[in-house]
């Protein structure tokens, strides 16, 4: 039976992702409390694999995924879940919506219902919590909370035993957060037309252009990205790293191509894995950047080498 772990407590966006993976019911799952601690837990051997939130439709990117996963021993992503996203504001029972002065919840939450709560609670003040439903159990804990109501999942709520003020309350009814489903580097799932593979790049300096001749390995090879980010090395001010998702898998004769291409142009190349999309999309691949194109031209080269004397 697969052990996995998740971002949790119980009742969570990230629980939720977890779910609807094939096995995941039926398999031991365990919750951890921060980021961190879930990969540190599939590093250690601790669980076979673990589901954790790395991107959002609203905020971008979830840094501590981004950071956990550029540096420490290497794991790779092996899936990925989208997960529609919707709020409530809870609280125990008997409170009501005008006796909320502070609100828990993850900074996440909180930056997509900022507009709701400008327009019903303007005077509510933000207390942060590990995750939205730790704000929903913390309220349930009997008095140890330092806030009156909870941002949160309806499951939350419920597991908790909270009453929900207001329903639906995100600001962007179609946000959207991404998790990844993380492991050893033991295996790469085969391609399957609809893929997308992950990367963190360093640049050997700091100069201009630096960047635009990492992305050109990607541009000369009609390789589409679906992500951009930059995140700090944590060495010196000013130095930082890209983490990128393109489309396309690592048998692909575009991206194995793309990527000895980086290999050769970059400080370091991390290879965060290559798999199936959750939205099923296939790749763009555009004129003359075929499996077919990259082997023709390969065989047209070799012909050449081969009258060398």
């Amino acid at each position: 039976m697969t052990r996995y772990g998740y971002f949790g407590p119980s009742g969570t966006f990230t629980e939720s992702a977890l779910l609807s993976w094939a096995d995941a019911q039926e398999s031991e799952r365990t919750a951890y409390a921060s980021v961190d601690a879930t990969l540190a837990a599939v590093r250690a051997g601790e669980v076979d694999a673990a589901m954790v939130p790395i991107e959002n439709s609203v905020e971008g990117g979830v840094s501590a995924t981004l950071d956990a996963l550029a540096s420490g021993t290497p794991l790779i992503v092996i899936g990925e879940r989208l997960v529609k996203i919707r709020f409530v504001l809870a609280a125990p029972a008997g409170m009501t919506l005008a006796q909320v002065r502070t609100i828990g919840t993850h900074s996440h939450a909180w930056a997509q219902v900022r507009g709701w709560i400008g327009a019903h609670l303007p005077e509510a003040s933000y207390v942060p919590t590990l995750s939205t439903a730790s704000a929903a159990f913390d309220l349930a804990g009997g008095g140890g909370a330092h806030h009156d109501a909870a941002i949160c999942a309806p499951v939350a709520a419920e597991q908790a035993g909270l009453a929900v003020l207001a329903d639906d309350i995100g600001d962007i009814k179609r946000a959207v957060t991404r998790f990844v489903l993380v492991s050893r580097p033991t295996h790469i799932p085969a391609p399957r037309g609809a893929d997308k593979t992950t990367l963190v790049l360093y640049q050997r300096q700091d100069q201009a252009g630096g960047l635009l001749r990492l992305l050109d390995q990607f541009a000369t090879r009609g390789i589409n990205m679906t992500r951009l980010e930059s995140r700090p090395t944590k060495h010196s001010m000013g130095d930082y790293c890209f983490s990128v998702d393109i489309e396309g898998h690592v048998l692909d004769e575009r991206v194995g191509e793309a990527l000895t291409g980086l290999k050769r142009v970059c400080a370091e190349v991390v290879y965060l894995g290559s798999y199936a999309r959750a939205d099923n999309a296939p790749a763009h691949i555009a004129p003359y950047n075929t499996d077919d194109d990259f082997r023709a031209a390969r065989r047209w080269l070799e012909a050449l080498r081969d009258l060398v004397d």
